[in-house]
């Protein structure tokens, strides 16, 4: 492990520990310098954007960039700061439980989110099946003795996974809850939109919820249901690059 085991076990606590406050906001980073402009902001994890690091490297989104371009990226982004990295691992790349838990922790990784799509078939994953290789992440972290803090991602409401609008609710209630069965810290349903959705969500689900801010859901009405953290993905990469287009455009004007 390139960070020594002690570390990144009391980094992984931190991490877990921050789910059952304040509101945990993560604005997702993408290199090394997007990584610490957030730490030196004052938030006390950065997590990575699969999307963001892999339009980086040139790679479609869904595992479409090779694992070692993309943990390679995420462990600069680990090097570059001394607070908890999270780094969205997409659906984990087709590896083993135990393959994947040492290489998250040799860049120096305490959190990661796993996401229930079927890259390879397409549409989501069995649950049943899905939820026995988060127990075996589970238990592959226990094993090397960094409880490392696993954000499962359901991914229901969006459009890939084909679930009818009025079962998404429940079928995100299903899947939450066996992954927590199963050992995980936090359920991410990505892509929910409406308050009373994740306001059921919460209530629902044993466990932090991760939730996302939009057109009808800010900051404050997450807060106000109760959501446990909220994340950002490539929001702030595709602002960047928009504000970068802008200012070269300006310079033929």
């Amino acid at each position: 492990m390139s960070t020594d085991v002690t570390v990144l076990k009391l980094r992984a606590e931190l991490l877990r520990e921050l789910h059952r406050g304040e509101m945990l906001v993560l604005p997702n980073a993408w290199d090394a310098a997007s990584a610490a402009i957030v730490a030196e902001a004052g938030f006390p994890v950065v997590a990575t954007a699969s999307a963001a690091i892999s339009a980086m490297l040139g790679y479609p989104d869904g595992e479409g960039a090779p694992w070692q371009e993309m943990f390679a990226a995420a462990g600069r982004i680990a090097r570059a700061v001394s607070v908890p990295v999270t780094v969205d691992a997409e659906a984990g790349y087709g590896m083993r439980p135990r393959e994947l838990v040492d290489r998250l922790l040799d860049i120096g990784a305490v959190g990661c989110n796993l996401e229930d799509t079927d890259h390879r078939a397409g549409g989501l994953l069995e649950a049943e099946t899905h939820a026995q290789w988060l127990a075996g992440v589970r238990s592959a972290a226990d094993d090397a003795g960094v409880p490392i803090v696993i954000n499962a991602r359901v991914d229901v409401f969006l459009p890939v996974a084909g679930i009818p609008e009025a079962e998404r609710v429940a079928e995100a209630i299903r899947r939450g809850r066996r992954y927590l069965e199963a050992g995980v810290d936090c359920i991410y349903p990505i892509g929910v939109r409406e308050k009373r959705d994740i306001a059921t969500l919460v209530s629902e689900l044993p466990g932090p919820v991760n939730g996302n801010t939009g057109d009808f859901l800010d900051l404050a009405t997450l807060r106000e249901v109760g959501v446990a953290r909220v994340s950002y993905g490539p929001r702030f990469y595709r602002a960047a690059l928009a504000d970068l287009k802008v200012a070269v455009q300006q310079l033929l004007s």
